[in-house]
């Protein structure tokens, strides 16, 4: 049986079957995944039919088939080489067919038997994209919605849209629903910008029913808002005569001797650094096992057991309905592997590439592949270092190169870019870009767009929101037991002219330990260019004396805007702080709950427990097994330049090694050997340059006017 491609756009879907295991390929032994390789094409639907004979006669559909990671310590005496592989084991999160009935499933692969079926009560998982083909579906023919339509002059319903969003919170119904509600626009012709067109009202359905059960029209001044119909359009098909192709050239990217970085399976080398590339349906990319040779201790030190994007929110900032129930997280309530987009050389990613692909699960309990959802390619990074000494015109350059791990998902109108970057310094930086299209709505004629939103075209309004991301870093920095100091730039206390400060100009880093979980939830300081080490207090740097440790740089970190006791800021705690750091727990990953929709951010939720239930258990998070939770973002306040389609705008976070090594850890990186830039004549009018030996010594012609000035 071939593989289906038509059952959800945008991948391909793998049967119990599919896998021919008469076919050539088939007889060729297969590699054994490592312990953290995301669950094949071949395990989803073998997982699937053991929950069902499990389930049975209750029939059951699965929002969820994913990887169950092994514990860390099991895990960790398996890399040793002190323990057994463990064992291939499954996680589901199942539904009970036509009900809102919720159970956690844990399904051993290697013994073929489900381990454990947990019943969990008051919560609602991810909407898949499933899920979300409803709303738009159920819609279109809903009595109530078609009338709503008519009262605006629509006829057509094949030229309205909703775009399918978790609900929030709505007080008219609670866990006996599974909701989403949908956000309505219409199209003039088929691929028309729909956000240019926003309609009045908002649409609740019911997910496991496929029914709506409320059409919200809103009125203003008891009338309604007309459409706004001028075209805003960005494709090729509709502004192709505007562009102006012969004002650049092409740039190519060419590796002539291939790339630099070499994959075994999953398992990723590059420039001394090692780890391993996961993906799974909620999280993405996930970077596991990185370790880097240090050339002067001679050895492989850790650096981080877990890397990735576990949470994001997007609050909107009008007060007004349906507004307030505008809280996105991308992560939590949609899932970023689900989201993911196939990769296109040229496109998304440019030069020598490495793609991966990313498998999930349907909720027939296929397997589902989105072809290149992993792009893994080199960069030119600029400088790595560079001096001129002025005295005898010596040059040292070298060069910087970047590896960088990314995927790129679209959440309705919002596309994200995530860029996992590594650097020869042995740098880590996470950046994300933004782009897609703004979340509009239409402006009656006696409104206007301030002050929570903009005017991005006429009548079209876009409302002032946050992007807030939540990294989570599980370290081992050169070990497991680590510890988090806070440093801040602050002036001596000694005043002027004083003995100890007699000119006035001392300032040292000031030191904070936090020792528990509750000191752990700190946030940024603009004024003293707050930083956070993580540190390995039994390793001591033998140059500097102090423990080696990574630092972490993080100034784009709004902070939630939402008032305290809101919605918002109970459903999304994480994103109070910018550092939280909790004691190390199996399988506790995700800072606003497993369970974000319609979650209601409450405490001590027996199934459904946040960033504020860890920190408040209050643990020691001194020279022991910690994690951290890095929130970063922007604040967006549109602007017309962001309409009808966003230019990327990017924001990062960065660790950064801090006395981990004894000096430079890239000076094993030659300088770069001669000048042979290209210059060419339709940019100067003069004659292209000499190439000189500039990069790794005297130049010949610093030579030479040296030579010179001491005849």
């Amino acid at each position: 049986m071939a593989p289906d491609t038509t059952s959800i756009p945008g991948y391909t879907i793998y049967r119990e079957g599919d896998y021919d295991t008469s076919s050539a390929a088939a007889k060729i032994p297969r590699r054994t995944p490592h312990p953290l390789d995301q669950l094949s094409i071949e395990e989803i639907p073998a997982a699937a039919k053991l929950i069902r004979e499990f389930a049975h006669p209750k029939p059951v559909k699965f929002n969820c088939i994913t990887l169950r990671e092994p514990r860390k310590n099991e895990y960790a005496a398996f890399r040793s080489g002190k323990g057994p592989r463990p064992d291939r084991r499954a996680f589901a999160i199942v539904l009970e067919v036509g009900t809102c009935n919720v159970a956690e499933v844990v399904v051993n692969l290697t013994k073929s038997k489900v381990e454990d079926w947990k019943e969990v009560k008051d919560v609602m998982p991810t909407l898949t994209l499933e899920d979300l083909d409803v709303t738009e579906r159920v819609a279109r023919k809903d009595p109530r919605v078609i009338e709503a339509c008519r009262g605006l002059g629509i006829t057509d319903m094949s030229k309205v849209f909703l775009d399918a969003w978790a609900i929030g919170v709505d007080e008219r119904w609670g866990f006996e629903r599974r909701l989403q509600q949908g956000l309505a626009y219409y199209r003039n012709s088929a691929f028309d910008n729909q956000y240019a067109h926003p309609l009045d009202f908002v649409v609740v359905v019911d997910t496991e029913k496929e029914e709506v059960l409320s059409v919200d029209i809103r009125y203003v001044n008891g009338e309604r808002t007309k459409i706004p119909l001028y075209e805003h359009n960005y494709l090729p098909e509709f502004i192709a005569d505007g562009y102006l192709p012969d004002r650049l050239k092409p740039i190519n990217i060419t590796q002539p001797q291939g790339v630099s970085f070499r994959m075994r399976g999953n398992e990723l080398s590059w420039a001394g650094f090692k780890m391993h590339i996961g993906f799974n349906y909620r999280e993405g990319i996930v970077i596991s096992d990185v370790r880097i040779d240090d050339p002067y201790e001679h050895r492989e030190r850790m650096l981080f057991n877990r890397i990735s994007v576990v949470e994001m929110v997007v609050p909107y900032g009008c007060p007004d309905a349906p507004h307030h129930k505008k809280h996105a997280f991308d992560v939590g309530e949609y899932g970023a592997g689900l989201m993911s987009n196939s990769l296109k050389l040229g496109c998304d990613c440019k030069g020598a590439i490495h793609y991966l692909d990313g498998v999930v699960s349907t909720s027939k309990g296929e397997a589902a592949v989105v072809k290149n959802a992993i792009c893994i390619h080199e960069e030119d990074n600029g400088l790595l270092y560079k001096h001129t000494d002025f005295r005898d015109g010596t040059v040292v350059s070298a060069r910087d190169r970047k590896l960088i791990i990314s995927q790129i998902i679209t959440a309705a109108n919002y596309e994200y870019g995530f860029y996992h970057t590594f650097t020869l310094d042995g740098t880590y930086k996470l950046e994300v870009k933004l782009t897609g299209q703004l979340n509009t709505y239409c402006l009656h004629e006696s409104e206007q767009a301030a002050p929570y939103g903009t005017e991005v075209a006429p009548r079209v309004n876009a409302q002032n929101h946050q992007h807030i991301f939540s990294l989570r870093v599980d370290p081992e920095i050169d070990g497991r037991n680590n510890s988090v100091v806070q440093s801040d730039a602050v002036a001596a206390d000694d005043p002027v002219g004083s003995p100890g400060n007699f000119y006035g100009n001392a300032f040292y880093c000031k030191k904070t330990p936090l020792r528990t979980a509750q000191e752990g939830a700190v946030d940024y300081c603009h004024e003293t260019s707050r930083t956070w080490d993580i540190i390995n207090p039994n390793r001591i740097n033998s140059v500097a004396k102090k423990p080696v440790a990574y630092k972490i740089i993080n100034n784009q970190c709004p902070g939630l805007l939402a008032k305290p006791g809101s919605v918002v800021w109970k459903r999304a705690p994480f994103a109070r702080k910018t550092l939280w750091v909790v004691p190390y727990r199996d399988y506790e990953l995700y800072p606003a709950g497993d369970y974000v929709c319609q979650s209601t951010g409450e405490g001590n939720h027996p199934y459904n427990s946040t960033i504020a239930d860890w920190a408040a258990r209050n643990e020691s998070i001194e020279n022991t097994d910690i994690v951290c939770y890095l929130q970063f973002g922007l604040t967006h306040f549109p602007r017309t330049e962001d309409f009808p389609i966003m230019p990327a705008e990017p924001v990062s976070i960065t660790l950064r090694a801090s006395n981990f090594f004894q000096r430079n850890p890239a000076l094993w990186v030659p300088p770069a050997a001669l000048c042979v830039d290209t210059v060419s004549r339709d940019a100067f009018d003069t004659e292209a340059l000499t190439s000189s030996r500039c990069c790794g010594g005297a130049g010949e012609k610093e030579k030479e006017r040296e030579h010179q000035s001491r005849l």
